[in-house]
């Protein structure tokens, strides 16, 4: 078992809480659940597979998690980031454990993952790149930006290297679900665009993982320059069609639509209908 506490943040999560725990119990020296109110068994469940549960309101994602670091009492000396609805492989928790070992006492102060993403139960193979982050960081060492969406750890100091093990994550509960995230996602989004274009956002040259830099980059620099709607349509022909998203069937189909296209058309009306209003952004809160 790893010197290493696992930080998991969750709202209604009692159908993913108990395999994202069982997933890394025999990594993870301690898990602590950050909760912002659920209404179900999510609590309840965490207690019984040995979780340290503590209740904050919630802000947004980075607030939430940078809390949890600041008062669970942490005193692993490795956190890691896992959200509910995401597991470790035996083979992950493996290799996690020896590289923390290997690591311990050099510059190297945080590990970057990739996942698996299954959408209806299927592994998607094509249509894009698979969801990266930096999970696995030194305590004191690493916090999660303070943006809207996107936000990504920061290290401090050293630097990470990528592990080539993947974790798994279940990007599905069900369709009412998914299009109530991309709604309150979306809100999010065209808030981080405006808070952008105004400066108050630009810590770009201070991410030390430089692909994160690049793909940040290429959104703003690129995709938000290609007038508004055209660029959902030609996200959506460009995963679905030239990164061969349709090789994964009708699951894939729905969620390169919905993602590529539905998604980032809505973040372009929501940012066409600030621009006519002018009002004042409100909290979103947390997604119900």
């Amino acid at each position: 078992m790893a010197d290493l506490t696992a930080i998991i943040l969750t709202k209604n999560e009692s159908k993913n809480i108990i395999e994202c725990l069982t997933s890394i119990k025999n990594l993870a020296k301690r898990a602590v659940i950050i909760d912002s109110g659920s209404d179900d068994n999510t609590i309840e469940l965490a207690k019984q597979l040995g979780a340290d549960v503590y209740v904050h309101p919630f802000e947004n994602y980075a607030r939430q998690f940078n809390w949890g670091l600041d008062n669970a009492n942490i005193s692993t000396k490795w956190v890691l980031r896992i959200d509910a609805d995401e597991r470790f492989t035996p083979e992950l928790c493996k290799k996690v454990e020896r590289m923390i070992e290997i690591h311990d006492s050099d510059d190297i102060n945080g590990f970057t993952l990739e996942a698996w993403l299954y959408f209806m139960g299927k592994r998607l193979e094509h249509g894009g790149g698979r969801k990266r982050k930096l999970m696995i960081f030194k305590y004191g060492i690493g916090r999660i930006e303070d943006r809207k969406m996107d936000e990504h750890t920061i290290l401090s100091t050293g630097r990470s290297i990528a592990l080539k093990e993947k974790f798994v994550h279940y990007d599905f509960k069900n369709l009412d679900l998914l299009v109530s995230k991309y709604n309150w996602y979306a809100t999010r989004e065209m808030q981080d665009y405006y808070e952008y274009q105004e400066g108050i956002s630009r810590n770009e040259l201070n991410l030390l993982d430089e692909k994160i830099y690049k793909t940040r980059k290429k959104k703003y620099g690129f995709y938000y320059k290609i007038p508004s709607f055209l660029r959902a349509w030609m996200l959506f022909v460009y995963n679905y069609i030239f990164r061969l998203g349709f090789l994964d069937g009708k699951e894939g189909y729905i969620y390169h639509f919905l993602y590529s296209f539905f998604y980032r058309s809505l973040v372009d009306a929501k940012i066409y209908e600030q621009k006519k209003t002018n009002a004042p952004f409100k909290e979103t809160g947390d997604l119900k």
